[in-house]
Formats: C-alpha cells, structure tokens, sequence
C-alpha cells in the first residue's frame, strides 16, 4: 500500500462508513472522538503497518467522509459497536484490537466488556474505564451534568439541548476547531470555565484564543486546514454532529446498557493518557483506582509528560512504542 493509507468506503448499519487503511497481517482498528478524523492517527497508521499489522482507522459515524446521523440515538454504543464489528467482518477477521481515543476510548471500554469474543485487547486512550463523566456514574449522566451546571459552565451540559451548540458556531467553525484544538493540548487552557456562567454562555466564547499560530509542535496549518475541510464537508448544520450526538447519546447508552455496570473486563488492556489532558484532570485518583480494580488484565497503565488531550498526536513516537510494546505482548 505504499507509504500512503488506502481509502475505502464500507455500507453497514444503513450508513457509509469510511476507512483509512494501511498494512497486512493481525487487525487493529482505530477509533476517533471528538474533534478527531481517521487522520487524527496518521502517526499511527504506517508505524503499525511496517511492524505487521493492518491498521484500519475510522471516520467514524458523524465525522468526515462518513455518514452523518441526525438522530443521537444512532450515536449510542449499539450502533458505533456495530459499525466497528462491521468492519472486522470486512476484513474477514474472526478478531482484532481496538484502539480509541476519547469518545473512542469509551467505545472500545464498551466493547471489551459487551463484544469481548471479537477482540484480542484493547487500549484505550484519555478516558479510564467508567469515568463518570463518561457514563460510568451511577446518576443518569445529564444529571451529573445539570448539577456541575449550576455552579458554572459546563460543556457537556451544553450539548445536551438539541440544535444549542450547533446554533453557536455557525459562521465560527473554523474559529471553533481552532479554539478546541488549543484548549485540548498541552499548552492549552480548557478548565477556566468556572468564570462563566452556564445561562447565555456559548462554547465558543468559553474557549481562549490561541497564544500561538500555526504551526504548532503537532498540527502543521496543511493539518487543520484537512480538519477543517472534513468537518464542513457536510455543511455547517451538520459539521460537528458527531460531537453534539455523541454526547447527546450518554443518557441512551447509560439506560440501555444499565445492567452491566461496573462489570470487570478481562481481555488484555492498556491505558494510555496525556499528563496535561483537562479531561484527565476533569478526573479524579478514584477513578483510576476504580479502572485498576475492574479491569483485570491492564497491562500499561501511564501518562506521558508534554501531552495533552490529543496524545498520538502529541506525542506519537512514545504513543507508538507503548502501542507496539502492548500488541507484541498479545502474540
């Protein structure tokens, strides 16, 4: 496949889904969040293609070339699990390891719990296992939000209202994108919410404009420029549906799925997170000590340094090692 991932688009589930794949031999899928793409591994992809592997990354269902669900419940876990089970069955693989990031990585917890027979492991990226924030409380998730939204802002409260968030950036996407990109990395601020009150506040005005331009250590002006490009390829009314739907799904996913709370996971996994990630520090130490007590095989468990939220991009070449010690480890 050279040096350059091979594009393909796969019809399951009622959608099209679009892959990005480099590579042959035991298959690893990667799955985005948000704001993320396939591209958001492109590090990823020819490091595991050169070291024997297939490497598929998605755009998962509402980014880029994918299709783009008006509906959150087509955002709930028991749809995203069957695109990513479809995608196996593509490929003709009885199993396979699934990577993700963010709204991914809590894919791929579910997963591992819920479609363990179709993986070898799994390794997740930013979010430990049943972050409450996440999904893991045992409050309807939109609560959760709704109290923190008392005392100030609060994004994922933000989302919850059908059509808010996407009323707030049409004209600003690219200010938007650039503005989450900044806030979400390692040099970045996102956690100064707490000086905006939640009535009348948009996200966007919530986000410090950046103190550098492009480029930046890890996103060249070509790079977001891609970003921006995919995320308006469907319009403005529907540039960031993957976003908005995925957390609009929580409460969706939190009832639908109420009964295997708290369940351990026994496949091989890892953990992986950026030392400077907000949405770690949204976290608390018992979260982590709850994800090292229910999953039982965790294998890598560590924070790099430098990194924030957006860690294989980052910091790829230490991502990539820790990734390929994990897969190895599997055989």
């Amino acid at each position: 496949m050279g040096d350059a991932p091979e594009h393909l688009t796969l019809d399951a589930n009622g959608i099209h889904l679009h892959l990005a794949v480099m590579g042959e031999g035991p298959l690893v899928v990667l799955c985005h969040g948000f704001p993320g793409l396939w591209f958001s591994w492109r590090h990823q992809l020819p490091v595991l293609a050169a070291a024997g592997y297939r490497a598929v990354a998605l755009d998962m269902r509402g980014y880029g070339q994918s299709s783009r669900p008006a509906s959150a419940d087509a955002y709930g876990f028991d749809s995203t699990a069957a695109d990513v089970l479809a995608v196996l069955d593509y490929f003709g693989s009885a199993r396979a390891v699934l990577v993700g990031h963010d709204f991914g990585a809590n894919l791929a917890w579910h997963m591992a719990v819920h479609h363990a027979q179709r993986l070898r492991g799994v390794v997740a990226l930013c979010v430990p296992y049943e972050m409450p924030l996440a999904g893991g409380s045992d409050v309807l998730p939109s609560t959760l939000y709704a109290g923190i939204a008392q005392q100030h802002f609060f994004h994922m409260h933000y989302y919850q209202q059908v059509g808010l968030a996407e009323a707030g950036c049409v004209g600003r996407e690219r200010e938007f994108l650039l503005k989450l990109f900044w806030a979400l990395c390692a040099q970045g601020e996102l956690l100064n919410w707490e000086q905006f009150p939640m009535q009348g506040t948009r996200y966007i005005d919530v986000l410090a404009q950046p103190e550098q331009s492009l480029p930046w250590s890890w996103l060249s002006g070509a790079d977001f420029e891609y970003y921006y490009e995919q995320y308006m390829a469907a319009g403005a009314a529907l540039a960031f549906a993957g976003g908005a739907n995925s957390y609009r799904a929580m409460d969706y996913n939190w009832r639908l799925f109420r009964a295997s709370a708290h369940a351990d996971v026994h496949l091989p996994a890892a953990f992986i997170g950026g030392a400077e990630d907000p949405v770690v520090q949204l976290g608390s130490a018992a979260e982590f000590t709850h994800m090292r007590k229910h999953v039982k095989d965790l294998r890598i468990d560590t924070l790099l340094p430098n990194a924030g939220h957006f860690v294989q991009q980052e910091q790829p070449a230490p991502l990539n090692a820790l990734l390929l010690e994990f897969l190895q480890g599997l055989s």
